[in-house]
């Protein structure tokens, strides 16, 4: 409550209106946007054309575009000259949302950087490097973004996705960056105090409730393990050309549960991957 107070009183950037410019990157988009996409677009451009620090929460299932949304937030924060700074927590992500941003913003002099694991020491030192010159626009990492080594030449923009899967420590060095930046919180799933503080009006909330076209709601059961429900549901996504993820908890017994998986559905084929 200190930290939002403490921002309530600050005066940050008022980023100019959308122009041309703007407008051309928000056409190139090779989709139909949704009535819920444009209004939390429209939501969030007026937040960061005020004096006020945004504080938003978008709120939204997967595949639902929150991420458009974010990017077009990003492109107005770098064509006025400042930087953007996308935390996320996997690496996995990172390098999924490094992908998007790469297409996104081709054709536009925006520089895109990547922070994680999978980059070299060189790699790293480089983007850490570009960050505090200013020849990075845009930088997408795990919490390697929030070490002490990690300063921006003039940041404007934080986008913060899945902010509750990052832990306490992580969340000290994200309020010191939140001070005076833009901040924008991407979810599917707010845990009860963000929502909470949203309720409040302590922190806006938009809302991405419509799918896209031919996007079907996710299906969650829960059931007992069922070998014919977990043979029918590979199969089944096999046919349509997709891929599965099984997730097992014990490292100990993989290759058993893999050696099960090929009896199911022996025209499958099997990788495992395992995290210790």
């Amino acid at each position: 409550m200190e930290l939002y107070a403490k921002r309530e009183a600050e005066t940050g950037y008022a980023f100019p209106h959308d122009d041309s410019y703007q407008q051309q990157f928000d056409d190139d988009f090779p989709y139909s946007e949704t009535p819920d996409q444009l209004r939390s677009i429209d939501e969030i451009k007026h937040d960061m054309e005020k004096r006020k620090p945004m504080d938003r929460l978008l709120v939204g299932d997967v595949g639902y575009g929150k991420t458009e949304v974010a990017l077009r937030a990003a492109f107005k924060a770098i064509e006025a000259g400042k930087q953007v700074a996308f935390l996320v927590p996997t690496t996995i992500l990172a390098q999924q949302h490094y992908d998007t941003m790469t297409t996104r913003f081709e054709g536009y002099p925006v520089t895109v950087a990547i922070l994680s694991r999978f980059q070299t020491t060189k790699e790293v030192h480089e983007t850490v490097a570009g960050l505090k010159d200013g020849s990075i626009d845009i930088v997408v990492g795990t919490h390697r973004l929030l070490s002490k080594d990690i300063g921006f030449k003039d940041l404007g923009l934080l986008l913060v996705d899945e902010e509750q899967r990052f832990g306490v420590k992580h969340k000290e060095r994200l309020k010191q960056l939140k001070s005076q930046v833009d901040v924008l919180t991407l979810t599917a799933t707010p845990i009860p105090r963000t929502l909470h503080m949203s309720m409040l009006g302590v922190r806006d909330l938009s809302v991405i409730e419509t799918p896209p076209a031919n996007r079907f709601p996710i299906q969650t059961y829960v059931m007992e393990q069922n070998a014919g429900a977990i043979q029918d549901g590979i199969r089944r996504e096999m046919q349509r050309g997709g891929q599965v993820f099984f997730l097992h908890n014990r490292v100990g017994d993989i290759e058993e549960t893999v050696s099960q998986i090929k009896a199911m559905v022996p025209e499958a084929e099997v990788a495992i991957s395992m995290v210790k």
